[in-house]
């Protein structure tokens, strides 16, 4: 059993597919959110602690950098959440097809940029 198969170990010649991009993207925006939750708990601690607290959560969340990581965090709940639910799709037996994987990744990516647009208006 002394088998020499070819190894490749460029990662820039390894094309994914599109279901398997999008599988990445719901694990990295887990991983986001779980980490960017620790904002959003000292924003909400800060607001809460006194009525300066609150002045001062306000003035914080009108900066920019404050506004665009709300923005980045709003946009990777927005598509955890439904690529969440394109999983328990596939739980049920639904889109296991490599054509309806495709097809379901490229509904899951448009929703993406359209919950982006939706959150950008909303927050500016």
């Amino acid at each position: 059993m002394d088998i020499k198969r070819p190894v490749n170990l460029d990662i820039t010649t390894i094309k994914f597919p599109l279901a398997a991009i999008a599988s990445i993207l719901h694990r990295i925006t887990g991983v986001i959110l779980f980490l960017g939750t620790s904002v959003l708990l000292y924003l909400l601690q800060l607001s809460l602690s006194s009525e300066t607290g609150f002045a001062n959560a306000i003035e914080l969340s009108n900066r920019i950098s404050v506004k665009l990581v709300i923005w980045m965090l709003i946009v990777c709940i927005s598509y955890h959440l439904i690529a969440g639910l394109k999983h328990l799709l596939l739980d049920l037996g639904l889109g296991e097809t490599k054509v309806a994987a495709e097809y379901g990744a490229k509904i899951l990516l448009s929703s993406l940029i359209f919950a982006s647009a939706l959150a950008g208006v909303w927050i500016w």
